[in-house]
């Protein structure tokens, strides 16, 4: 009896955390080559003035769907990105599934984003308009609770802007 209801209890945290993963829109397009994604963004950044931001990571990860959310849904974090940047979305998928050419794409992504797996996922790449490397932000100091905190990710954008760093 007792084992029935561990595996009934089980069950339902699973279900739950399934849903929850499942009820965050799917932004990152896995169909789409990132190289290119990130010559696009680059093109537009440089016709706007702005910078890039690339959120590292794939639907398969429930923190970079939130954040998702949460750049969208916050007023204050949304201007502060359209104002700024060129926010997408840059898939990434660490297994091995894909075969070696898959991996080969992977790592020559990884290698243009200076490496910004080490910091987990999803993890921000802040690229000039040129496309060089300015900034890597681990998401994890912008998280607070079972989110993201609106003051640390507002610093985060701000100290990034084109305009903040064009002053130093």
């Amino acid at each position: 009896m007792r084992r029935l209801f561990i595996t009934a209890v089980l069950m339902v945290v699973t279900l739950m955390t399934v849903n929850a993963q499942t009820a965050l829109k799917k932004v990152y397009d896995e169909s789409i080559d990132p190289m290119e994604q990130i010559d696009k963004a680059l093109a537009v950044a440089k016709s706007d003035g702005k910078f890039v931001v690339c959120q590292v990571g794939g639907n398969w990860c429930p923190w970079c769907l939130r954040f998702a959310d949460f750049a969208e849904t916050n007023e204050a974090v949304s201007k502060m990105i359209g104002e700024n940047f060129v926010l997408i979305h840059v898939n990434y998928n660490p297994r091995k599934a894909g075969g070696e050419e898959a991996a080969q794409k992977a790592a020559k992504l990884m290698e243009r984003l200076d490496n910004p797996a080490r910091f987990g996922f999803p993890v921000f790449v802040v690229l000039d308009a040129n496309g060089k490397v300015l900034h890597t932000q681990d998401s994890s100091f912008l998280e607070e609770d079972k989110g993201y905190s609106e003051k640390k990710v507002l610093r985060f954008f701000k100290n990034w802007t084109p305009a903040a760093v064009k002053k130093h």
